[in-house]
C-alpha cells in the first residue's frame, strides 16, 4: 500500500467541521493514515485505518465495509475512530465506483469482484505481523453488511466474528421500483446498465432522524448523488435474494442491529438471520424506533447506546481470544 500525505488543504471540511485531519485524530487520541490499494484485477482502492494511539496492546482488528452511495471518509469515519478509542485497529475501503477508489460512480457491476477486492485488502492486513495473534473481526453498514456476510460465505473461517449494522440482506420493498417499472429496468439493464434512472425515494433524508444531522450527511463531497444506475440496482437484487436464500449457511459469530422503524432494510431479515443462522455464538439487537443510520442520524444518546452494544459484544469476544 502507498501511503498519502494527511496534511489536508486549509480550506478542506469534514464532518466534524474545518479542523486538519492530523489535528482532529490527535485531538481524538488516535492515529490514522490514508492508502492507496491496488487490488487483484488491477483496480486502485482508496483506504484508510485508524488506530489506537495508547500504548496498551490492541484488541482486535475490525475490517470495515461502508454502505451504497457512502464512502470511509465523511460520517462513517466517526465510528472507526471510537473503535480506535476503545482499542481497535480500524482499516476501511472505498469500493469500486465509491468515494475515492477506481470505478464510474455508483457502479457495482459486480458484487463478487467487490468480495474479492475486500478479501484482498483485508488478507493483506492480516499479514502484517503486528496484528498477528488477533482477532480480526468484520464491521459493514447496510450494503457494507451484505458485502461482509457475502465475505463470510466466500471464506468461511477467515474471520473471528462480524458486527452487522442495519444489513442490507433484502431492499426494503418501500424503495424498489414498483412493477412494472421493475421489470422493464431488469430488461433496459442488459443493455445500458450504467444509466441512471432508477426512481427511488432518498435514501439519505430516510436514513436519518435527527434533522440537524442531515445537512452534515449532504455535504459529503464524495456521496454519490444520483439515481441508482440500473446494473447496480440489478447486482443489488440479485446478491440480497441470495443472501436471504443463504442465511442457514453463515456460521460465523455475529451481532447485528437494526432498527425497528428502518424503510431503507428490512429488520425482519435481521431476525431471519438471527433465526437461520447455524452461528453457535450470535446476538441480535432491535431497537425500538429507530432508523437506518444507527451510528449517525439517530441522536446522540441513541448513537451511544449501539455503541456500547457494539463495544460490549467485541470485547467479550476478544476475552474469550485471551482465556
Amino acid at each position: 500500500m502507498e501511503q498519502e500525505n494527511l496534511k489536508p488543504r486549509e480550506t478542506e471540511v469534514h464532518f466534524w467541521g474545518n479542523t486538519p485531519e492530523d489535528e482532529y485524530y490527535k485531538q481524538q487520541g488516535i492515529k490514522a493514515s490514508r492508502s492507496s490499494y491496488t487490488s487483484p484485477r488491477g483496480l486502485s482502492l482508496f483506504t484508510r485505518s485508524w488506530l489506537p494511539i495508547s500504548t496498551d496492546p490492541v484488541l482486535g482488528v475490525m475490517c470495515m465495509v461502508h454502505g451504497y452511495g457512502n464512502d470511509i471518509s465523511w460520517t462513517f469515519q466517526s465510528t472507526a475512530i471510537f473503535l480506535a478509542q476503545m482499542g481497535f485497529a480500524c482499516f476501511g475501503l472505498d469500493i469500486e465506483g465509491h468515494g475515492k477508489s477506481q470505478g464510474l460512480k455508483g457502479y457495482v457491476p459486480n458484487v463478487d469482484l467487490v468480495v474479492q477486492d475486500c478479501l484482498s485488502f483485508f488478507d493483506s492486513i492480516k499479514n502484517d505481523t503486528q496484528f498477528h495473534g488477533l482477532p480480526f473481526f468484520l464491521y459493514g453498514e447496510s450494503m457494507g453488511g451484505a458485502i461482509c456476510l457475502l465475505i463470510h460465505l466466500a471464506n468461511p473461517k477467515g474471520f473471528d466474528g462480524a458486527v452487522l449494522v442495519a444489513p442490507m440482506c433484502k431492499i426494503s420493498d418501500s424503495i424498489k421500483p414498483r412493477w412494472p417499472i421493475s421489470d422493464i429496468l431488469l430488461l433496459v439493464a442488459k443493455f445500458l446498465p450504467t444509466l441512471a434512472i432508477v426512481p427511488a425515494a432518498s435514501i439519505l433524508h430516510k436514513s436519518i432522524k435527527v434533522e440537524r444531522k442531515v445537512p452534515i450527511a449532504e455535504m459529503n463531497p464524495m456521496r454519490y448523488r444520483g439515481k441508482p444506475r440500473l446494473g447496480t440496482v440489478v447486482e443489488l437484487l440479485r446478491v440480497t435474494d441470495y443472501l436471504s436464500q443463504n442465511l442457514r449457511n453463515v456460521t460465523i459469530p455475529f451481532i447485528v442491529l437494526h432498527g425497528s422503524m428502518d424503510v431503507v432494510t428490512d429488520p425482519k431479515v435481521s431476525e431471519s438471520l438471527y433465526e437461520e443462522a447455524k452461528s453457535e455464538d450470535k446476538t441480535i439487537k432491535i431497537y425500538d424506533g429507530m432508523v437506518h443510520s444507527l451510528l449517525f442520524g439517530e441522536t446522540d444518546e441513541n448513537v451511544e447506546i449501539v455503541r456500547q452494544d457494539i463495544i460490549s459484544w467485541l470485547n467479550d469476544r476478544c476475552k474469550q481470544n485471551y482465556q
